[in-house]
């Protein structure tokens, strides 16, 4: 009997560390459960949550506890069987709990900022993040430094805690003997295992188990954010990357639904091998070819801009409008300047991946303006105020016809130079610069500014501010705006103004976030196309990043063979089409078509809704030609992207 309960005593005492590890988190991760629905109680209440977010929490920490139990459970019957071993089962303890708890703590203190920049508890974009560590460390020190303070403190504080305890709890570790220990190890991963699936049914639970409101961050809210950044990683190894399907669809359908959607002529198809490549002809030529320079504005959404029904932020901007062809409905495709970018760039519909920009079989011979633009005669050239090789921007642009990037290295005694890079003045200066000197050749010229990006640092005495302390968005936006108008102002003044269409347009909104499954209002942003030989008028239909581009070649007099699949909103009837909007926000793509909406989410049937007045109403009539354009749209980008079907003629053949 002793001997019996020597051999319980040193199980008990070689498990115990691992009991205290697993109710610490439990109740780490409540109390910070807790905190975060105070913070958000209004939505959580809106959303009806309030008892799912704490019950389904339980759950997703318990799975979070399986996985993080794993380990030392697999190496128990090997570590703490043997006397020779023990210690090494002892360093493992006091090694790996604190490390993982460490983990969880820092993880949550992260949330609350990450969740006021994107509306979501980390994912994907927090690891792409961390490929960035100059970038992202600045920017967070100068917007957040109490909060970043407070966190390594409190993270420090029960990171040493937890050691002492759980060196406490190791020390007296004796080995339990070889058979105990397998008798027992069993049973333990089989707890784990239960644990991690924590469901009886075929698939283990994942975040599309707490998607039981239309607000995906009170969704979020029942989970955890190690679980949230672990499963991103999972899947982000275990998916193409083109990206999950959203449903099973033919791809003879898919390609059948997205070529009718393009709205031209069957015979304007030029190739079988590369199934949207298709000839476009000027709706809207010109004599001569125009130079192009399309200005993308950082997190320029509608609701700064005054002519949008914003605020009064944008002077320069909402001048042009009256000056230009102003886009009243112009929609982004995503939250993330890669997005924009592609789109803008490429007229690339979104995918449930990551941007092009980023991936691997897209950094040669993947379709660009400037590809195109190279082959027939222009410069092409990138310009940017920061480095260019973040979000391998850099390399996607030079393997992609982007002949020079001028970047934060090539400026000489900047104005200004903050945590992202020189100031919008000195990019426009830049800017004006490079197009000074072309005289002999069209060029293109992607003009990318920077300086409405948190912290939003500018430089001093531009503006009167908006708000009494200076870098906030509003100011940052105002300051931007008038960069923007100094330098319209100035190459107006200059000898290839009348040679040159501008193309101003917002990559993405500042936040985008909201309690709709998809915040369609927060999509929405400003464009305007202008220079010597625009004529003013207003485009009042739907419009997407993806049109500009088609839209584009027609003003600056090139046709020509392309795979794009926008619009070229110059054409007469597209004035009476309502319009086509595609739009990423986290695994959520919403296709509108005028105001009809539908929305795809992965393992969850497609939503229906109308879209009034800056709200989604839900339908419960179902939409099924939409539903199938919207489903053929997602599948046809990860299609091209992986099957290589988004390029030129002779590109890679």
């Amino acid at each position: 009997m002793n001997n019996q309960m020597s051999i319980t005593t040193r199980l008990a005492t070689s498990l115990r560390p691992l009991m205290s590890f697993a109710w610490r988190m439990v109740v780490t991760l409540t109390v910070c459960r807790m905190i975060f629905v105070a913070w958000q109680w209004q939505r959580v209440v809106d959303a009806d949550m309030l008892g799912n977010v704490f019950l389904q929490g339980l759950r997703f920490d318990l799975v979070l506890l399986g996985l993080m139990l794993a380990v030392p459970v697999l190496c128990f019957p090997i570590l703490a069987s043997n006397r020779f071993l023990v210690p090494a089962w002892r360093t493992l303890l006091k090694i790996c709990l604190p490390l993982a708890l460490l983990l969880i703590v820092f993880m949550e203190c992260s949330t609350p900022s990450f969740v006021d920049q994107f509306d979501s508890r980390p994912n994907i974009l927090f690891l792409e993040y961390l490929n960035h560590p100059k970038e992202v460390g600045a920017t967070l020190w100068a917007a957040y430094k109490l909060p970043i303070i407070f966190a390594v403190v409190i993270v420090s504080l029960i990171t040493w805690l937890n050691a002492r305890q759980l060196g406490r709890l190791v020390a007296p570790i004796r080995p339990t003997g070889v058979l105990p220990a397998l008798i027992v190890a069993p049973l333990l991963l089989v707890l784990c295992l239960g644990l991690i699936r924590s469901t009886l049914d075929h698939r283990p639970v994942n975040p599309s188990t707490v998607a039981l409101s239309t607000d995906p961050l009170v969704n979020d809210l029942a989970l955890n954010s190690a679980y949230t950044l672990l499963y991103a990683a999972y899947e982000t190894r275990h998916e193409a990357e083109g990206g999950f399907r959203y449903a099973p669809m033919d791809s003879q359908r898919v390609l059948e639904e997205v070529r009718a959607a393009m709205m031209i002529e069957p015979s304007d198809f030029s190739s079988s091998a590369y199934p949207t490549l298709h000839m476009q002809s000027n709706s809207a030529p010109n004599p001569t070819r125009k130079n192009l320079v399309i200005i993308v504005e950082e997190s320029l959404g509608a609701e700064f801009v005054g002519s949008l029904g914003g605020l009064d932020l944008t002077p320069s901007l909402d001048a042009l409008a009256d000056e230009g062809i102003w886009f009243e409905n112009l929609y982004a495709t995503g939250t993330r300047s890669v997005r924009g970018l592609e789109a803008v760039v490429s007229g690339f519909t979104p995918t449930p991946a990551r941007s092009v920009v980023k991936l691997q079989k897209s950094q040669r011979n993947f379709f660009t303006l400037a590809q195109f633009l190279a082959d027939e005669g222009y410069d092409t050239s990138f310009i940017y105020g920061g480095e260019a090789q973040f979000d391998n921007m850099r390399r996607f642009f030079m393997n992609n016809g982007f002949q020079q990037v001028i970047d934060e290295a090539d400026y000489d005694d900047p104005i200004f130079t903050g945590s992202w890079g020189v100031s919008d003045e000195d990019l426009f200066n830049r800017a004006h610069e490079a197009f000074n000197e072309r005289h002999d050749k069209p060029f293109f010229s992607l003009v990318f500014t920077s300086t409405n990006h948190s912290p939003f640092q500018f430089p001093d005495g531009r503006i009167v501010l908006h708000d009494e302390e200076k870098e906030t968005v509003n100011n940052a936006v105002k300051y931007a705006d008038y960069a923007l108008g100094q330098f319209i102002n100035t190459a107006r003044q200059s000898h290839y103004w009348d040679d040159t269409i501008f193309l101003i347009v917002a990559d993405h909104n500042s936040r985008v976030y909201g309690s709709e499954i998809v915040p369609v209002a927060r999509f929405h942003i400003p464009g305007v196309i202008l220079g010597g030989s625009i004529s003013h008028a207003t485009f009042t239909p739907v419009a997407s990043q993806i049109d500009l581009a088609p839209t584009l070649l027609s003003l600056i007099g090139v046709g020509g063979e392309h795979p794009m699949i926008g619009h070229d909103l110059t054409r007469p009837e597209m004035q009476a089409f309502a319009g086509r909007a595609i739009m990423q926000f986290n695994g959520n793509q919403a296709y509108m078509e005028g105001e009809r909406v539908v929305v795809l989410q992965k393992d969850l049937p497609i939503r229906h809704f109308l879209y009034r007045d800056g709200q989604l109403l839900a339908q419960n009539q179902p939409d099924q030609a939409l539903a199938t354009r919207a489903l053929a749209h997602a599948a046809w980008s990860s299609m091209a992207y992986e099957d290589s079907l988004y390029r030129l003629r002779g590109t890679g053949d």
